[in-house]
């Protein structure tokens, strides 16, 4: 069964003076358990796509199912990783883990043994990120990628069918996006679950998805869409194949026709016109 039904689905934002349309005629499905990254230019819809996913936002036409549910709102089925890290800072690691135990919706007929399951849970997330000697510091004390780490954490403390990611790496240096990225497919390889990863990085959305999902603006929609000719265990080495390299290179043309700009050098033109006038 899919997990992700998407039909004809649109989005405007209405303003005092006109409604703009942020998506326009959506169609995907998304399998149990499946890696798909979304890229394009900037104003494709993208986050705009994956916050209806997370029940952030409201789509004004289509639909949108998850396991057969229409989506109407947060649920915790749905977790969500955004850029901005967003931990609490008087918590340490481990109570940030935890934070989402706290929560009246997550309290209700709790149990002594889900509470000492929810610690072992706990328990398990750190020792898979990487992270169980430092539980007890603060987020002050880590670094940016530790830091991201904790948040993926904390949403996958609840078990969710789907970890939705909003460029998630975009602040860390290119050597830990790569640590990163090896984390999150062993992740996705142990938790098994369904991963929507919104990024501008192609060589990204190549490495860690099954599929990359190229949207385009002015309405948002799906221009296309690539399934990825790698096997499941990856290697940061085959970012430097032929096939890898090639869909690379198709993907980013597409962006450019897709935005209008056909080449770098038209870019460079335009921006030169500007300048000058």
């Amino acid at each position: 069964m899919a997990q992700v039904l998407i039909e004809q689905l649109g989005k405007r934002f209405a303003n005092s003076a006109s409604a703009t349309a942020a998506l326009e005629g959506i169609d995907l499905t998304i399998a149990d358990g499946e890696f798909v990254t979304l890229v394009g230019a900037s104003g494709c819809g993208k986050s705009t796509l994956l916050r209806i996913l997370a029940g952030l936002e409201t789509h004004t036409s289509g639909r949108v199912l998850c396991a057969g549910r229409p989506i109407s709102g947060p649920g915790a089925d749905r977790a969500m990783v955004f850029q901005h890290y967003s931990l609490y800072p008087w918590l340490n690691v481990m109570d940030n883990i935890k934070f989402s135990r706290r929560l009246k919706v997550n309290r209700e007929e709790i149990t002594s043994a889900d509470v000492e399951a929810a610690s072992g849970r706990a328990d398990a997330l750190l020792d898979l990120i990487g992270l169980a000697k430092v539980a007890g510091a603060y987020p002050s004390q880590l670094s940016g990628g530790m830091q991201q780490r904790v948040a993926i954490a904390r949403a996958l403390m609840g078990r969710p069918d789907m970890l939705l990611m909003d460029e998630p790496f975009g602040a860390l240096d290119a050597q830990t996006r790569e640590v990163m990225h090896d984390l999150i497919l062993h992740i996705h390889r142990v938790e098994k679950p369904t991963i929507v990863f919104v990024t501008h990085d192609v060589e990204e959305a190549i490495y860690l998805g099954q599929r990359v999902v190229l949207m385009q603006p002015r309405p948002g929609r799906i221009h296309s869409i690539y399934p990825v000719p790698l096997p499941a265990a990856r290697t940061q080495e085959m970012k430097h194949g032929a096939e890898f390299r090639a869909l690379k290179n198709e993907i980013l043309a597409r962006i450019r026709e897709s935005a209008g700009v056909n080449t770098d050098q038209d870019l460079l033109e335009r921006l030169n016109m500007a300048a000058s006038a």
